[in-house]
C-alpha cells in the first residue's frame, strides 16, 4: 500500500535574503509557508582584500548559500541613495537626483526602488560587481537598497501617529536617521561616526535643524544597539524620551529575540 502525505505543512517555500555591504555580509533563510527563520549568519569582510574573493570564500564556508531556493533577495547596504517623491521623479534623469548628496561618476549604474504605497522612489547606486558575482550563483534574484526596506517599515509603524517620531538605525560605522509623521517621510539621512560623541552630535544636530525638542520628541533606536551600549546611554542622557524600538510582536511571530530582530531589522523585513 502506498501512503501519500499531501499535508501542506510538510512542504516548504524557502527564501534566501542576503544583505551585503563593503564591510560584510549577512544572510537569512526563511521558510515562508511556516513563517519561520531557518538560519541567520553574519560575516565580516577584511578591507584589505578584494570583495569578490571574500564573497567566494563565504560561499565555500557556508554551503547553505549554494542550495536551491524558491526566491532570492539581495539587499545592497550602502548610503548612495536618496528618496524622491513620485510626482518629481523622471527615470530619464535618474542620476541627477544623487549629484547633490553623494559623489557620482558617469560610469556609475543607477536604479530605483518603488516604495509602495508611499508614492516615492529610492534612487541609488547598487554594487554592480556584487550583482555580477551573484549572477554566477543563482539563476535569478531580485535586489533592492537596504534603506528602501528600512524606510518603508518605519513608515508602516508610524500609521495614525500624528506626533513626529525619530528612528535611529545604528550600524558598525554609520547610522541612519529617519523622521516620520503618520506615514509621511520628513527626513532621511545617513552619517558616519567613530565615537559615541560623534553619534550624539549628529542626532542632536538633526533635532535642532528640524526644531524637535529633546525634552519631548520620541527617539527610538534599532540596529546594532542594546540598552548597555554607550551609544544608547549617551542618547538617553540628552533625550528624555529615548527607547529601543519595540519589536516584540514581530519577534514572537518569527520566534527570535527582540534584540536579534532589531539587529537584523532590514534583513528580517526583506
Amino acid at each position: 500500500m502506498v501512503v501519500t502525505n499531501n499535508d501542506i505543512t510538510q512542504k516548504t517555500y524557502k527564501k534566501l535574503s542576503i544583505q551585503v555591504s563593503l564591510d560584510g555580509l549577512s544572510f537569512c533563510v526563511f521558510d515562508l509557508l511556516s513563517n519561520t527563520i531557518i538560519n541567520t549568519m553574519s560575516i565580516t569582510f577584511e578591507k584589505t582584500k578584494v570583495i569578490e574573493e571574500q564573497l567566494w570564500r563565504t560561499f565555500v564556508d557556508y554551503p547553505i548559500l549554494t542550495k536551491s531556493f524558491d526566491e532570492v533577495m539581495v539587499i545592497h547596504d550602502n548610503n548612495l541613495n536618496t528618496f524622491v517623491p513620485s510626482s518629481l521623479f523622471d527615470p530619464h534623469f535618474i542620476a541627477s537626483y544623487l549629484q547633490y548628496n553623494t559623489k557620482v561618476f558617469e560610469t556609475d549604474f543607477f536604479t530605483h526602488d518603488i516604495i509602495f504605497p508611499y508614492e516615492m522612489n529610492n534612487v541609488y547606486v547598487p554594487f554592480v560587481n556584487i550583482n555580477n558575482f551573484l549572477l554566477d550563483q543563482y539563476d535569478t534574484f531580485e535586489y533592492q537598497n537596504a534603506n528602501s526596506f528600512l524606510v518603508k517599515q518605519l513608515l508602516n509603524l508610524s500609521k495614525n501617529k500624528e506626533e513626529k517620531q525619530v528612528f535611529v538605525h545604528l550600524q558598525q560605522a554609520h547610522f541612519e536617521i529617519v523622521v516620520v509623521k503618520n506615514q509621511q517621510l520628513l527626513l532621511f539621512n545617513s552619517f558616519q561616526y567613530q565615537t559615541a560623541e560623534d553619534f550624539i552630535y549628529y542626532v542632536l544636530f538633526t533635532c535642532e535643524q528640524l526644531q524637535l525638542n529633546p525634552e519631548i520628541i520620541s527617539v527610538q533606536l534599532l540596529g546594532n544597539c542594546t540598552a548597555e551600549d554607550p551609544f544608547f546611554k549617551i542618547v538617553y542622557k540628552y533625550i528624555r524620551n529615548c527607547n529601543l524600538l519595540d519589536v516584540s510582536n514581530k519577534a514572537a511571530i518569527l520566534n527570535v529575540s527582540a534584540a536579534e530582530l532589531r539587529k537584523h531589522f532590514i534583513l528580517y523585513h526583506s
